[in-house]
């Protein structure tokens, strides 16, 4: 796809990736796209400061997206892509994090492609990268976590038909890393001790994070429902599960 919106003479959609939250973490490109777009639909954990870079007259429209609520149904938000595309317009679809993980930017780029709609995609910094950034943990290491799992915990693990396996999941020298999983919280560390991960495994949670209301917990598996109520940390959250979160500066710099 052309990465030159502002020279078509018909419509384009830049799918856009914000950032887990601190404005000044999204890309040198995805500002340049919402400086220049007509079109602006916005979700709702994008900071405001981002859409005060949008042009005079640039439209802007909040679609979405927040746990348990939606401002629109995600086949609304893809009709109103294709149409404001079809009258020429520049769109900018802004998401949270990184537009293809946890985002259903795949669904956006389905709908775009049916539609014969140009588009392009422009990553951003998803919230589990920025947490351990501000945690100033890595999540792989070359002796205590040679494998990375990102895994949506907005599933119930306890339904009939659950897709996800947690005993796949429990894997040696594996960090796992959670979104949207606060909800089923006591029912994913459950699962996971019974898979058999170490109730003594380390732990992070990362609230709000890269913002002013970001608040970090530490502790260890076994312990973690019970200090996530005791702290009440809530959602927007990100939760690592892994050894590498035992190591100090020391040990990963020897």
């Amino acid at each position: 796809m052309s990465s030159n919106p502002k020279h078509l003479s018909k419509g384009f959609v830049s799918i856009v990736g914000a950032g887990p939250g601190d404005p000044d973490l999204i890309t040198v490109k995805g500002r340049s796209r919402i400086e220049s777009c007509d079109s602006l639909l916005f979700d709702y954990l994008v900071d405001d400061r981002l859409l005060t870079w949008a042009k005079p007259g640039c439209e802007q429209i909040c679609v979405g997206k927040r746990s348990g609520m939606h401002s629109m149904e995600q086949f609304r938000i893809n009709e109103l892509m294709v149409r404001l595309a079809n009258e020429g317009k520049n769109v900018v679809r802004l998401k949270g994090g990184d537009p293809l993980v946890f985002g259903r930017g795949g669904e956006e780029i389905v709908v775009l492609r049916e539609q014969g709609i140009p588009f392009e995609v422009i990553p951003g910094v998803t919230a589990g990268i920025a947490a351990a950034a501000s945690l100033e943990q890595p999540l792989t290491h070359r002796e205590r976590a040679s494998t990375l799992l990102f895994v949506t915990g907005h599933e119930d693990p306890l339904k009939h038909r659950p897709r996800i396996n947690w005993n796949d999941v429990v894997v040696t020298h594996s960090t796992l890393v959670i979104y949207m999983g606060m909800k089923h919280l006591p029912d994913i560390v459950r699962e996971l001790l019974q898979a058999g991960k170490s109730p003594e495994t380390p732990v992070a949670v990362v609230e709000w994070v890269s913002t002013p209301r970001e608040r970090q917990h530490r502790g260890i598996l076994v312990d973690l429902p019970r200090d996530v109520q005791r702290l009440q940390l809530g959602a927007p959250s990100i939760v690592i599960i892994g050894d590498v979160l035992g190591f100090d500066r020391a040990q990963m710099e020897s």
